[in-house]
């Protein structure tokens, strides 16, 4: 690697840092599935998934119709489909809608007639395989990754500007380069030893012998970004620690715990700014990072969701938990910090929260995470996540005022990444003055939310 980033690479961990990628963020489902589409549509080769949350209500934007048309018409292409899909542990199930694989599933794939392939995979105990990602082309010279949070259900598809269409916050990357083979060498890892490969109900369209090889050599450069590949996974699912290209072998079987290690040293960095969007509020270790970083007068946004899931409240209730809850209201001491949901409003001049799907943080404009970690225990410790690392100033920066655009009604590309986040705090106080004054003519969709009663 050249240069030498005020934020640092993580160096226990499976993948190296890569120059030479092209970075492209998407920004909410409608264009993060618009795209994907459009690439699943080009693909000579291949198109491999990993799927965690699914539901029959999906639907690919500009009438693409169903998951399972668009792989069955890929397959009947002529391309090399595979899916992994996430089969829960009974003390797992709960967490969502998934395709495990029943006998309503099976028989469902035999009556489309369906022949591409797939192979269930479990967690460990109660976590989930937590990954969400696609793979176009691997090992080919058009070999293209995207690594995100988004699940496949209907949900998924909402566009915050415009209530219609969903009320949900997402976002998603697309990865060209040697970083794209990461993800390819990812899933072949996942694939040879997903844990159901030899059970009679454990695959679909192959006998479970049908092994892939790992990649040899990685992409061509693509771009100017570099990327790092970074995963959460459980001590025991895999064991193959054969290295990814240009690379050491990582011994994948203690696990793997990549991303909270990124995500703690680049909060220690941090010299200007942080901004997070995420699904949880931070782990009291993260929070604690955090509330550092605070002190020594870094501007910090947290976008979380206005209404937070029912876990979060009973969290609040539980007084074991308590210390989650004194980490967040720490943070809210600071005159330099806000914690804030997004609202939008409906054709009847109603404000309605915006659920905040997206797991991201950006630093300094220089840095940015995207995937699919949440900042609680489980995505931490033991699911199994992947998220990109970007060092590029210029992807980051124009991700900072393209997500501010959204939820401040605001350009900010003339000002620069402190000022924006200390916008961001007047606006969304703003913003729930109105809120509190039953005034549903804000600017954007930001609002404050207060620490102390959080999930309350």
């Amino acid at each position: 690697m050249t240069g030498n980033p005020h934020i640092p690479f993580v160096a226990a961990c499976a993948y190296p840092p890569r120059a030479g990628n092209a970075v492209r963020p998407l920004v909410d489902g409608v264009p993060a599935f618009r795209r994907i589409a459009e690439a699943v549509s080009a693909a000579q080769h291949s198109v491999w998934l990993t799927v965690a949350f699914f539901a029959p209500d999906f639907q690919m934007p500009d009438g693409g119709g169903p998951l399972f048309d668009v792989l069955d018409r890929a397959a009947e292409r002529g391309l090399d489909i595979r899916v992994l899909f996430w089969r829960p542990n009974a003390e797992s199930i709960g967490y969502g809608r998934t395709f495990p694989g029943s006998p309503e599933d099976r028989k469902m794939l035999e009556a489309r007639g369906s022949r591409f392939r797939i192979r269930w995979d479990r967690a460990y105990g109660a976590y989930c395989q937590h990954q969400k990602s696609w793979l176009i082309d691997a090992g080919q010279a058009s070999e293209t990754a995207f690594v995100g949070g988004m699940n496949l259900t209907a949900k998924a598809m909402g566009s915050p500007g415009h209530a219609a269409e969903g009320e949900r916050h997402d976002v998603y990357v697309e990865v060209r380069g040697p970083s794209a083979t990461d993800v390819q060498h990812n899933f072949v890892q996942r694939w040879n030893e997903a844990s159901e490969r030899g059970q009679a109900d454990g695959t679909w369209g192959h006998d479970g012998n049908d092994e892939l090889g790992f990649p040899a050599r990685p992409s061509a450069p693509r771009g100017e970004s570099t990327v790092q590949i970074q995963r959460t996974v459980h001590p025991g699912l895999y064991r193959d620690s054969h290295p990814s290209p240009d690379s050491n072998a990582y011994d994948i079987a203690g696990g793997e715990r990549s991303i909270l290690t990124q995500y703690l040293q680049a909060i220690g960095a941090a010299r200007r700014t942080i901004y997070i969007e995420n699904q949880a509020i931070p782990v009291p270790e993260v929070a604690s990072a955090l509330e550092t970083a605070l002190r020594r007068g870094v501007e910090v946004v947290l976008l979380v969701p206005a209404d937070p899931e029912n876990d979060v409240r009973a969290a609040r209730r539980n007084t074991q938990r308590k210390p989650l809850f004194d980490g967040l209201a720490a943070l809210g001491r600071h005159e330099n910090f806000a914690l804030a949901g997004i609202a939008s409003l409906d054709a009847c001049g109603r404000r309605s929260n915006i659920y905040v799907h997206s797991k991201i943080m950006l630093v300094d404009d220089a840095w940015a995470t995207i995937g699919s970690c949440n900042l609680h225990a489980y995505s931490l410790s033991g699911n199994a996540e992947m998220n990109a690392a970007i060092w590029d100033p210029q992807v980051v920066r124009a991700l900072r005022c393209e997500l501010l655009a959204e939820h401040l009604g605001q350009d900010t590309a003339g000002i620069d990444d402190r000022s924006a986040l200390r916008l961001y705090r007047e606006i969304a106080g703003g913003n729930r003055r109105r809120r509190d004054a039953n005034d549903g003519d804000w600017q954007g969709l930001a609002f404050s939310l207060d620490p102390d009663a959080y999930g309350g």
